[in-house]
């Protein structure tokens, strides 16, 4: 599987934006999905994860009820809908593609990257 992260850029705090990764190979739906973020001098964390079937998600806290994660396996895109964007959450994203849900957390397990798109919050 190959993952083509965009829809990063500048967004002033509060604001919004929509992140997508289209995936490549017709085993898109076999995958869980996920996004991953790495800030200056930090190291990279999970953001928030989306099963198969887009029946089960998964947030870290800090972006728990202003992300939302979702996908369209039609077009084998899985999107990362930001908003209400804080400084702290300027980085570099990346999605990620995994096919044991129960890793879809660990950077260390996952299956496939995407390149990184940036996020850069201005106050």
């Amino acid at each position: 599987v190959q993952l083509q992260a965009s829809g990063g850029g500048l967004v002033q705090a509060g604001g919004s934006l929509r992140l997508s990764c289209a995936a490549s190979g017709r085993t898109f739906r076999s995958y869980h999905m996920g996004w991953f973020r790495q800030a200056p001098g930090k190291e990279r964390e999970f953001v928030a994860a989306i099963s198969r079937s887009g029946g089960l998600t998964y947030y870290v806290e800090s972006v728990k009820g202003r992300f939302t994660i979702s996908r369209d396996n039609a077009k084998n895109t899985v999107y990362l809908q930001m908003n209400s964007l804080k400084h702290e959450d300027m980085a570099v994203y990346y999605c990620a593609a995994d096919s044991n849900w129960y890793g879809i957390d660990n950077d260390a397990a996952i299956d496939y990257w995407g390149q990184g798109t940036k996020v850069t919050v201005s106050s």
